[in-house]
């Protein structure tokens, strides 16, 4: 017996090449290669973090949007800290939060994408300090004051309805007002060096006042792979506006953008080499109210999609 019918396990049965052609159609299925399965890429995992006085609930609209045009991607809306728990201090928030993103993290190897709106920006820029194997591909943050709030709202008058921002660090920068989330990030410009010695949030994470884990939570920063910043000037809640893309005012209250803010001059926590590596990305929209940055479509259809890799 040939070699061939041997292998075919067709005793007595001598063909030449062209005969075993002409049985192929006709042999068992476990006999011919499988085709390959057709490739179906996946998209990242998502994870959106709310801002003040917000739940999931006010995510709906983003979460049929990344629907339609990303399906299949796993977006989870983390209902944590929602309504007036969000003024609960931000490193309480910081570290629930934190737990609640680890256990994703850890089952996406190829990372994942952080969509935070308002407040929640700062959450999860601090995050992104303090989780040293973070796997954050892209960090969206929407309408975030990043270089901190400085400006009279319906929120602050609820909280604090004695006080106007020319006088609310007197509050802000007492240890009973650093309780409060809002005065976390509030920054006032005329008064610097309590801001610096009083804030137990933002002048850390921003790297203006020393401490021991500033050169960790500035590595882990650099982690991220992209840095979307969206704001406008209807906004009409972050104040200056400005601040959602790290500018502020100086003494003067001439904002100063970015590239002249001194955080970004002495690269404290990275703002300058993420530019210089081309990985900061900025998507001024006017038109757009504080409330709605979530569930505008053209927005999301232009600054956010495009970075849902």
């Amino acid at each position: 017996m040939n070699s061939c019918g041997s292998m075919l396990g067709l005793r007595g049965l001598l063909l030449p090449p062209a005969g075993i052609l002409l049985l192929l159609p006709f042999l068992p299925p476990l006999l011919l290669p499988a085709a390959p399965a057709p490739h179906r890429a996946s998209y990242k995992p998502v994870i959106v973090v709310h801002g003040l006085f917000d739940s999931s609930y006010s995510f709906r609209h983003l979460l049929e949007y990344i629907n339609e045009t990303h399906p299949g991607t796993v977006v989870t809306v983390l209902d944590l800290f929602d309504g007036r728990e969000s003024l609960r201090p931000l490193w309480e928030q910081v570290q629930g939060f934190g737990e609640a993103v680890a256990p994703i993290m850890a089952e996406a190897p190829e990372g994942v994408h952080l969509i935070c709106y308002s407040q929640g920006g700062l959450v999860c820029r601090a995050l992104l300090s303090v989780m040293e194997e973070h796997n954050v591909d892209s960090f969206i943050s929407l309408s975030s004051p990043q270089m901190g709030q400085y400006g009279d709202t319906d929120y602050l008058k609820w909280l604090f309805p004695t006080s106007m921002r020319s006088n609310l660090y007197r509050i802000c920068y007492s240890p009973w007002g650093q309780e409060f989330s809002i005065c976390n990030y509030w920054h006032d410009p005329h008064h610097d060096d309590l801001y610096l010695n009083a804030s137990s949030f933002l002048a850390l994470i921003n790297g203006e006042r020393d401490h021991p884990n500033a050169t960790a939570w500035r590595k882990n920063f650099l982690r991220v792979g992209r840095l979307v910043l969206i704001g406008g000037p209807d906004d009409g809640v972050i104040t200056p506006w400005q601040s959602s893309f790290f500018g502020f005012y100086d003494a003067n209250e001439t904002v100063l953008e970015m590239e002249e803010q001194p955080v970004y001059l002495r690269d404290s926590f990275g703002l300058k080499t993420l530019l210089a590596r081309g990985a900061i990305v900025r998507c001024p929209m006017a038109g757009i109210a504080h409330t709605a940055w979530h569930s505008n479509r053209t927005l999301y259809e232009t600054c956010i999609e495009p970075w849902l890799s």
